[in-house]
């Protein structure tokens, strides 16, 4: 008997093929009323009930006598729902996040699936609004409303590389998937490789970060983030603990391992794009397609202007000076100390909340305590560089990728601008007076030795080494209309060799719980200049943080690289939902994470050396109660995606101990860890071999 798990599968994939077609190679067949099906099917419906839902397993696998039985799926009789709101965004055009319009239409939607009384009701709504409504705008409110549903729990969500690969790779491959898959019997297929670096030549020096910028992986943990921490819907779904403040701290953390990136790729400083009025001077050639029309994402043109975006058909008006002064806003009140409610009051951007407060107004989130005044200034960026190409909407052209969280990180741009709305928060941070001793110090905690190995033996100390891998992903459930079966793909990523951190911590007194902190952060720039150490705190990327607990005497510690508290598995970043095990939740919040084989940055064929830090810190102030434990559940990344349904698992600021700026006598690493027996600092060189190994 089928079960409410198993109605969602089919609504997971082939986003734009009708729900009637048989699913899972003939193993999945939905059984739809004539009031499930649109217009264009109604008037053919016996046909069609004939076609597909007769009696067992269609398609190529129904002639294998092992072919197990098809699940069959019915929908209770439901009120024809009023999706009217929801089909203003056509069902082919695209769909951003960033547009207002768009995300009070996607808010109400989630909304309205959120309130069905029971799974099984969301279930009948969904089968009901799948052929309706926009795919992408479907897709995410319903998957975000099952990853915060109670009773949705085991309903493994597919990642948008599932569902819509267009966005993910180059549309090159799909004429070679569709021909590979009518042609050979699902048993023999091939995988069909994704070239690297197909957007540009090598004489484009920034397409030297490709690896980085258009990484599937890297893009994935964009949109699942936004996924998770969505800025509209219902307040249970949008107030999250430190929700600003993590918005601050993920991105931030981004750009900060970009640009240690370019340095090590012969690349200078990002310049933030702060004047709006300035040409843009990278181009972007994104070579994706939107499957839902077959049209590409428009390209940008060196040295292209920003100009006001006013486009009838979404709604959309953004003026540049709107968006001028609601930045000055902004920083008049980082100035101040103080923002302005919507009710006139003031609340003070102090330490701790402050932060939190600034970055829901800068995104700007539902929370924003006053978008009136304060605005939307980050999605108005997003919006103006996505539609440069066409502001007024008169060539009929949609959003280029800035326009969309699942593609924007692909553009140069995007860390331009994101550079520009760091400094904002930069600028807040610089108001407060550096850490004391008694923030930074651990008295009775000495960190003897901290060093790192390769997770194998005989391995030189201190040496991480990175290499391409080349990795197999299945995109049969985005293929519409396409074949049965599996299509996978290969494609190649950067990759680091699995490594170790030891620790010998010495602990004076009784035993004790503590946190330990690591950081990497780059020595020198491009050129081989040495980097200030304001530089460097400000490109400082966060490794692990976990808690330990010390015992009196000498400690011995190792923590091996992928328990990391930023990143997730391969297998979760890649997971495929027609392939999981339906009773397995793992995917769902944990989806949420850094990929796990972007941890360690590149390096380069001699070695780039980097300062690896590592503190020990004071457990009695950073404890939030109630304690977690990292190895249950999704809680694994929790520094970019928190816990869910819980606070944020540190009472300290997110970037603590390098957020804040540090006394003008700290010239150093060695200068800012020497009054601290807790702290330690490390050289570590990280070396790139240009080999593709296979991942087995």
């Amino acid at each position: 008997m089928a079960s409410f798990r198993d109605k969602f599968r089919g609504l997971l994939q082939h986003p734009y093929e009708p729900l009637f077609l048989p699913k899972e190679n003939g193993r999945l067949v939905y059984e739809l009323s004539e009031k499930f099906l649109t217009d264009r099917y109604k008037p053919i419906f016996n046909n069609l009930s004939n076609r597909f839902s007769g009696g067992a397993a269609t398609g190529p696998a129904s002639a294998s006598a092992d072919t197990p039985v098809a699940t069959r799926i019915t929908f209770n009789d439901i009120p024809e729902p009023d999706l009217k709101f929801a089909e203003e965004i056509p069902r082919r055009g695209g769909f951003s996040l960033f547009i207002p319009r768009h995300r009070e239409i996607a808010a109400r939607l989630m909304q309205m699936f959120l309130e069905q009384p029971s799974a099984d009701a969301l279930a009948d709504l969904a089968g009901y609004a799948k052929d309706r409504l926009n795919g992408p705008l479907y897709q995410y409110a319903l998957s975000a409303a099952l990853l915060h549903r109670p009773d949705t729990q085991d309903v493994p969500v597919p990642s948008f590389l599932h569902i819509f690969p267009d966005q993910f790779i180059d549309p090159a491959v799909f004429p070679r998937m569709l021909e590979e898959g009518r042609a050979v019997l699902d048993a023999n297929r091939m995988a069909i490789d994704i070239p690297m670096n197909y957007t540009a030549s090598d004489r484009v020096p920034d397409q030297r970060m490709a690896y980085f910028r258009e990484d599937i992986g890297v893009n994935l943990h964009h949109w699942h983030w936004h996924l998770v921490y969505p800025g509209d819907g219902p307040m249970s779904v949008v107030r999250k603990d430190r929700r600003g403040e993590l918005f601050y701290y993920m991105h931030q953390q981004m750009i900060a391992r970009h640009q240690i990136e370019r340095f090590a790729n012969g690349l200078g400083r990002v310049v933030p794009y702060s004047n709006l009025r300035e040409p843009v001077a990278e181009p972007y050639y994104p070579k994706i397609i939107r499957s839902a029309n077959n049209r590409t994402y428009p390209a940008r043109y060196r040295n292209m202007v920003l100009e006001d975006v006013d486009r009838p058909e979404d709604q959309l008006v953004v003026r540049i000076s709107d968006v001028e002064q609601q930045l000055q806003r902004v920083v008049a009140a980082i100035d101040a100390g103080f923002v302005t409610t919507a009710g006139g009051a003031q609340t003070p951007l102090d330490n701790f909340r402050g932060i939190d407060i600034l970055g829901d107004i800068v995104e700007s989130s539902a929370l924003s305590v006053n978008r009136t005044l304060y605005g939307d200034t980050h999605n108005s960026g997003h919006i103006l560089l996505s539609f440069i190409h066409d502001p007024r909407g008169e060539y009929l052209e949609s959003f280029g990728v800035m326009g969309d969280v699942t593609t924007a990180m692909r553009d140069p741009i995007f860390y331009r601008w994101h550079t520009y709305v760091d400094n904002i928060f930069q600028r807040h941070k610089a108001r407060f007076a550096p850490y004391t001793a008694a923030d930074l110090g651990n008295p009775g905690v000495n960190i003897i030795n901290f060093e790192t190995e390769l997770d194998r033996q005989g391995s030189v100390k201190n040496l991480l080494l990175t290499f391409w891998q080349r990795s197999q992903v299945d995109l049969g459930a985005g293929l519409d209309f396409g074949p049965e079966g599996n299509a996978f793909v290969t494609f190649t990523h950067l990759q680091h060799a699995a490594f170790n951190y030891r620790f010998q911590i010495a602990v004076n007194g009784a035993a004790r719980d503590a946190t330990i902190r690591i950081f990497l952060a780059p020595k020198k720039d491009e050129r081989g200049v040495a980097l200030s150490f304001e530089e460097q705190r400000r490109y400082a990327i966060e490794m692990d943080t976990f808690r330990v607990n010390l015992r009196s005497g000498v400690n011995n510690l190792i923590r091996r690289s992928a328990n990391s508290s930023v990143t997730i598995p391969y297998e979760r970043t890649f997971r495929n939902v027609a392939q999981s095990n339906l009773g397995d939740a793992g995917f769902r919040f944990c989806g949420c994470g850094w990929p796990s084989h972007m941890l360690v940055p590149k390096g380069d064929f001699i070695g780039v050396e980097y300062d690896l830090f590592a503190m020990v810190s004071n457990f009695a102030r950073d404890r939030v109660d109630p304690l977690f434990d990292e190895r249950v559940g999704c809680n694994d990344a929790h520094s970019f995606c928190g816990l869910r349904d819980r606070t944020y698992p540190d009472a300290r600021n997110m970037g603590f101990p390098f957020d804040r700026r540090i006394p003008n006598n700290i010239r150093s690493f060695a200068d800012f860890v020497a009054p601290y027996q807790n702290m330690k600092v490390t050289k570590v060189t990280v070396r790139f071999t240009n080999t593709v190994v296979a991942r087995t």
